[in-house]
C-alpha cells in the first residue's frame, strides 16, 4: 500500500497526493449489503442550519458493516478488498459456509480467499475476532468493544490498533491509538491486527474543490470576522482577536470539556498526551 504523485498537468494536480488503492480487488459494493444515506446540510427539521460547514458532496450509498463479529458457528472466506466512501479505512466482504455474506473492517495484510473466524478457541491470527481474555499480551487489535456484545468502537480509523499491555482481575489494559491507557472488560470483543489504510494521513487533496466532493463547506477564520459574528472578530488591521475560542466562546486551548462525572472516568488509568508545555 502506497501514496502517488501526480503530473502537474492542472493546479490542482500539482501538491495532490493520493492513494495508489493498490490493495482493492474491486470496484462494486455487494448490492444486498448497501443502504440509502440521506443528507441534511447541517440542517435541523425546521430548516435550521445547527452545523456548520457541511453541504454538497457526492452521492454515497451506506455499507452495512459486522462491527459485531458473532457469528461463531462458522468459518469465513475473505472474498474482495474493497473502498468505503464513508470511512478511512477499507472493507472487506467474507463469505461464511452457510453461504452469508457481510462486511467486516479490513485489517492491513489481508488477503483475498483467507480464512477468518470468531469466538472461543480460535487462534490469535490476522483478521480473528476474539474475547479479550483469550488475547496473549502485547498483541496488536482493533475494533474493540467497550461495553459486550454492543460492538466494536475503539480503533477503527485507517491506520490505528491497540494493545494489550496486561490483564488485571476482570479487566485488559489497552493502550490506545491517543496513547491513553485505559481497562476494558476481558468479556469484550476485539479483532486481531491494526486497521487497513495505513497511509491515509499522507494524502493531499490538492485543492478547494476536492473538499467539497467531500461534503465539507467553506470555514471562515473567526479574527476575519466582525465582533458581531465571533467573539474574535473586529480590530484595526490584521488583530489577533484574543484568546482562541469558538463561536460560542467555547476555550480552543487550556478548557476542560470531558464531564467529571463520566462514569468510564474510573477505567482510564493515564490520560492521553495533549502535547503541552511544561
Amino acid at each position: 500500500m502506497g501514496v502517488k504523485k501526480y503530473k502537474p498537468t492542472t493546479p490542482g494536480l500539482r501538491s495532490r497526493v493520493g492513494n495508489s488503492y493498490e490493495e482493492l480487488t474491486t470496484a462494486k459494493p455487494y448490492k444486498k449489503l448497501l443502504a440509502p444515506m440521506k443528507k441534511s446540510g447541517g440542517r435541523n427539521n425546521t430548516g435550521k442550519m445547527t452545523m456548520r460547514h457541511i453541504g454538497g458532496g457526492h452521492k454515497r450509498r451506506y455499507r452495512i458493516i459486522d462491527f459485531k463479529r458473532v457469528k461463531d458457528d462458522h468459518k469465513a472466506i475473505v472474498k474482495t478488498v474493497e473502498y468505503d466512501p464513508n470511512r478511512t479505512a477499507f472493507i472487506s466482504l467474507i463469505e461464511y459456509a452457510d453461504g452469508e455474506k457481510r462486511y467486516m473492517l479490513a485489517p492491513a495484510g489481508i488477503a483475498v480467499g483467507q480464512e477468518i473466524a470468531s469466538g472461543q478457541g480460535v487462534a490469535p491470527e490476522l483478521g480473528n475476532s476474539m474475547y479479550l481474555k483469550e488475547i496473549p499480551l502485547g498483541t496488536v487489535i482493533y475494533n474493540v468493544e467497550m461495553v459486550p456484545g454492543r460492538g466494536g468502537v475503539l480503533a477503527r480509523s485507517a491506520g490505528s490498533y491497540a494493545q494489550i499491555v496486561a490483564k488485571e482481575g476482570k479487566y485488559a489494559i489497552l493502550k490506545m491509538p491517543s496513547s491513553e491507557t485505559r481497562m476494558v472488560l476481558l468479556s469484550c470483543r476485539a479483532t486481531i491486527g491494526s486497521v487497513s489504510n495505513p497511509d491515509h494521513q499522507l494524502q493531499k487533496l490538492g485543492k478547494a474543490g476536492r473538499k467539497r466532493w467531500l461534503g465539507r463547506r467553506p470555514r471562515v477564520r473567526g479574527v476575519a470576522m466582525n465582533p458581531v459574528d465571533h467573539p474574535m472578530g473586529g480590530g484595526e488591521g490584521k488583530a489577533s482577536g484574543g484568546h482562541p475560542r469558538s463561536r460560542t466562546g467555547i476555550f480552543a486551548k487550556g478548557q476542560k470539556t470531558r464531564n467529571k462525572k463520566k462514569a468510564s472516568n474510573r477505567l482510564i488509568i493515564t490520560r492521553r498526551k495533549t502535547g503541552k508545555k511544561k
